[in-house]
């Protein structure tokens, strides 16, 4: 079981949300959660409500500049979770392209980003956490997730990249693949949400997972179980259940 006490675990996405939850929940356990949006307000208000040790460090993961200069801010890390996102529900028949555009590059461009400032040191001392947080959207393509599911697909296949490569040394790489959850992204949606949840649930979820050493976690079940079993489904199946009459 890993003991999150004195670990410094860099949150990147953390102003409100799940990252805020998890922020929290880490906080409380005795980690020193370092805290990472481009609200430098809004983290400074999380920081402020945390029980323990917190920094502050600001940071654009579309600019790669930015995210270098919070790379040297912060220093070395012990864990890093990837939960930055931006979403909008569009089709192909509605495309926005700067939309489009941005999803791509900040749920799964943003993510190499941050990740070229922290898997090389953790390579250089054997020793560190990854988590990514993928979606159950990555799983195949949606209707209305042009954008939103390939970055998460991508962050899914990346995270298990990670793993192949990193798997028999001491740098820990986990995937977490949650369903929908209360926040400003899914505000968003007009449509019903199956098992929606709140941050806070989700976020406990997110704890048990990184306390563990499984690789991979998606739920909420039976939710869950839906996209994982239609990797399995042909095409012709997929396609009429899914595909927009």
């Amino acid at each position: 079981m890993r003991d999150f006490t004195g670990k410094r675990y860099w949150l990147v996405g953390a102003s409100e949300g799940l990252g805020k939850a998890l922020a929290e929940k880490l906080s409380r356990m005795g980690a020193h959660v370092i805290l990472s949006a481009r609200n430098a307000e809004k983290l400074q208000a999380v920081a402020d409500g945390l029980p323990g040790q917190s920094t502050v460090a600001p940071m654009d993961i579309s600019d790669s500049t930015s995210v270098q200069a919070a790379a040297d801010q912060i220093g070395q890390v012990d864990g890093m979770v990837f939960l930055a996102g931006v979403y909008w529900p569009i089709g192909a028949r509605d495309w926005d392209v700067e939309q489009v555009e941005m999803m791509l590059d900040v749920n799964f461009i943003g993510a190499a980003r941050v990740l070229g400032r922290v898997v090389p040191q953790m390579v250089d001392r054997d020793s560190g956490h990854i988590v990514i947080t993928g979606s159950l959207s990555a799983f195949r393509g949606m209707p209305g997730a042009i954008g939103y599911a390939p970055s998460k697909a991508g962050c899914a296949t990346l995270a298990e990249s990670l793993e192949c490569d990193l798997r028999n040394t001491g740098v820990d790489v986990q995937l977490i693949n949650p369903g929908y959850i209360r926040t400003r992204l899914t505000e968003k949606n007009d449509f019903t949400m199956p098992q929606i949840m709140d941050a806070e649930d989700a976020a406990a979820i997110m704890v048990e997972h990184m306390m563990g050493d499984k690789f991979a976690r998606s739920f909420p079940a039976p939710f869950a179980w839906l996209f994982r079993l239609s990797n399995f489904m042909p095409e012709w199946l997929f396609f009429k259940l899914f595909a927009v009459k």
